[in-house]
Parts: C-alpha cells; structure tokens; sequence
C-alpha cells in the first residue's frame, strides 16, 4: 500500500464516441479534504463512480486505500463511505431508525452502534431529533443525517458526491463543519461541489471541465499559478448596462457578473479606470465603486477555462 488514500494515473472514461473523463491524474493525501469542482457535466460523479468500483475505466489505473479500483473494488466499499446528492435516506423512518438500519447494514451492531450512534447525533446536531421522520426534516438536517449514516461504521474515508446540492447557505456552512471535526479525526474525504466559495474549505481540489483537470493544487497556489491577471471590482447601479459597455471595449482578459457585482480581469488593470470610469459615465450605468480585490476560485477557474481554450486555438 502506498501512502495516498487515491492515487490515479491516465485515468479515462469514454461512452461509445463520447469521452466523460479525459486522461485525468491526481493523488489525495490521507487525512485530507480533497475538493472536485466543476460545472455539472463535467465528469465528476463518473470519476468517482470509477473510484468505487462501479465502472470499469476505458484507460488508466487507480487505488483507492492502497486497493485497485479494477480488481479489488469490493476491498475499497468495505472501508469508505459514500454520500449522493440525492440522499438516499428511508423517509418513513426517524432519525434514530434510519441510524438502526444503516449501522445493521454496515455491520454495527448492539454496544458498538448504539455509541456510533451517539457519536453521529452529537456531531451532527441532531439531538433532540431522533424521533422525527425524515420526511419532516429540513433539508439541511437531512443533509447532516445522510452523512451520519455515511459514517456509522467509521470508514476510512468518505465520497461526497454534490452534497450540499440545493441546500442554504446556513446549513452548508453546518455542514463544513462537521466534515473539518472530520477530517480532524484523519478520515480522508473526496467532495464533488460545482460551488466555487466551497472550494476554500479543501486542503487540496482540482478544477475540472469537459472531462479534463485544468488546474490542481491547494486553493492559494492554484490562484497564485493559475490566475491570468488582477481583478477589477466595479459596482454599478445599472450592472448590465455597465457589463455590455466594458465587454464592448474588447480590452480585458475576461468580464463577468458576480451577484450585482462586476468583474474584470486584466495585466494591470488598474490603469484601465480612468478609461472605465469615462465610458461607464457616458453609458449612464451608475457607477458606484472600484476596487482591486483578490481573485476567487471563480475568477480563477474562468481564467483557467480560457488559458486552455485559447491554448488549444494556438495549437489548431
């Protein structure tokens, strides 16, 4: 067994013509948060189903927990757990039930379960819940009680498949904080989120688009390596005239809308506001503020999607 919980080489995936996951490499330290990110489509949830046995890869290889992925996928669900966006938990059955038949599932069984069981409730807030059905839950307590079942048997490490998918931005922050007790205990965890504000929360992440990983490494030194340019922030009363405007200029690496927010990236972008403050005047958009802010993983991710694009039309 080599020191990685997943290590992957070359790994590919192709459906007749159509290839979902493109020679992708990247390995996952025990013991860490590993972020995936990506828009929907990308290739996320086909990557893990390939971690864990659950399709055969067209190329490549990989472990998981020091097991292939090919040949030894009954060894890896032994050991991890596994959570899907769409939680698959029995409605009709509360909280403490739900926790009963999972635990018996996984093999828990009398003393042992009913302290993983408490354990689960007390890290997950759901004390004082345990006799609600799950149909009546919140979506975020749902979400926290999905993950509760995920861990019952203490695995080694967790697959998150969009968990927080649909869920507020109060219960997702909840939610990253159990997976930090977590990850403070040594369980390793694979997230897949298309929320760029989540990937801060991973030690480590990889950007992926189209199949193939664009941009890997922790969240500083993916903005510090891959980031194309300073962001400009600008608000505007009228945003979307203020949008079309400086789109119009053709000056600048990129100009997107973040919220009500505006930004623009581009080399020294600063010495772009007298000319962005006259055109933003003469257009009538209202302009508020400008400020120079550092770039998020969104800025970056954006910027990385257009280094590649652009890469590409200089090879063709």
């Amino acid at each position: 067994m080599n020191g990685y919980a997943v290590d992957v080489v070359n790994l590919t995936k192709k459906f007749g013509d159509f290839t979902a996951v493109d020679h992708i490499d990247f390995a996952i330290e025990r013991g860490e948060i590993f972020g995936f990110l990506g828009p929907n489509g990308a290739g996320k949830t086909t990557t893990i189903r390939m971690l864990l046995g659950l399709l055969r890869p067209t190329e490549g290889e990989g472990t998981v927990l020091g097991y292939d992925i090919v040949t030894q996928s009954e060894e890896i669900r032994k050991r991890i757990g596994y959570m899907s966006q769409r939680f698959t938990l029995y409605q009709d059955l509360t909280v403490s039930e739900n926790l009963d038949f999972y635990g018996r599932t996984y093999g828990v069984m009398g003393k042992e379960l009913a302290e993983r069981k408490e354990f689960v409730i007390d890290m997950a807030a759901l004390k004082g819940h345990e006799k609600e059905l799950a149909k009546n839950l919140a979506g975020g307590w749902k979400q926290r009680l999905a993950l509760g079942t995920a861990i019952l048997h203490e695995p080694e490490m967790l697959f998150l498949d969009e968990p927080t998918a649909g869920v507020d931005p109060i219960s997702r922050q909840a939610f990253w904080n159990f997976l930090y007790r977590l990850a403070e205990g040594r369980t390793t965890i694979f997230v897949t989120t298309h929320y760029m504000d989540e990937a801060e929360h991973c030690h480590n992440l990889a950007f992926i688009h189209n199949g193939q990983i664009i941009a890997q490494g922790t969240p500083q030194s993916i903005k510090e390596k891959d980031m194309k340019g300073e962001v400009l922030e600008i608000e505007c009363q009228k945003a979307d005239v203020a949008l079309a405007a400086l789109r119009e200029l053709s000056l600048f690496e990129e100009v997107a809308l973040y919220g009500s927010l505006i930004h623009l990236v581009a080399q020294g972008v600063e010495g772009y506001k007298p000319l962005i403050e006259e055109t933003l005047g003469q257009k009538g958009a209202g302009l508020r503020s400008m400020a120079l802010i550092a770039p998020s993983l969104e800025d970056v991710f954006i910027s990385s999607i257009k280094k590649r694009s652009n890469l590409r039309g200089d090879v063709a």
